[in-house]
Order: structure tokens, then sequence, then C-alpha cells
């Protein structure tokens, strides 16, 4: 080789980045349907099945256990997602079958405990 030529310097290498933490897990909260007298069972599973797509079973359990204890927590999953079907749960309307009813049923957002 000629001493003419010059020998490119090695690349200098780059300063890795800092780690990135890794992401955690977000908080769980539970969407707590919440018992009334203005709704029938019937409207109770069709409404856990079109918006919760439980099957017709689980969502008979959910209704006899808020009709039984008041209360009953139908999904958990993170905040936004939670006050999402609970919004849903809101607006899902009154029972037809039943004359009286004027609302949807109520619902609350609340944090799992755990």
């Amino acid at each position: 080789m000629a001493e003419s030529q010059s020998i490119p310097p090695p690349p200098q290498s780059r300063p890795k980045p800092a780690k990135r933490p890794r992401p955690t897990m977000l908080p769980p909260y539970h969407v707590v349907l919440l018992n009334d007298d203005e709704h029938t069972y019937d409207y109770v599973i069709e409404m856990l099945q079109a918006l919760f797509a439980h099957g017709k079973q689980q969502a008979y359990l959910l209704a006899t256990t808020v009709d039984r204890t008041g209360r009953a927590i139908v999904c958990t999953t993170h905040k936004e997602r939670a006050e999402l079907k609970r919004d849903q749960i809101l607006a899902y309307g009154c029972d037809f079958r039943i004359a009286s009813c004027t609302s949807s049923m109520r619902a609350v957002v609340e944090p799992a405990e755990g």
C-alpha cells in the first residue's frame, strides 16, 4: 500500500442509551354494577352479554349476585377502560319490559384492592 493513502479512522462508538425503565402494569379497577328494582334479569343478562361478552351462564350468575348482594363486579381492567364500560352501562337504556323503568342501571368504578 502506498504511504500517500491514509487509513480512515475507526468509526466512533456511540454511547449506549440509558436503559429505559420497564413499563409497569396499570393499576386495576373494578366496574361494579349496582342493584335496583327497575330492571329484569333478562335485561341484566342481555346487557352483560352485549357490553362485556359474558356468556349466558356467567351473565346469569352476575345478575343473581347483584340481586342478592346489591352489587357485582362485572369487569376488572385499567381505569380508562373501566370508565368506558361504566359509561356504556349508564347509556344502555331502560328496560322495555317494565313500563315504569326510566333509565339504565347504575354502575361505579372502584380501585381494585390487592
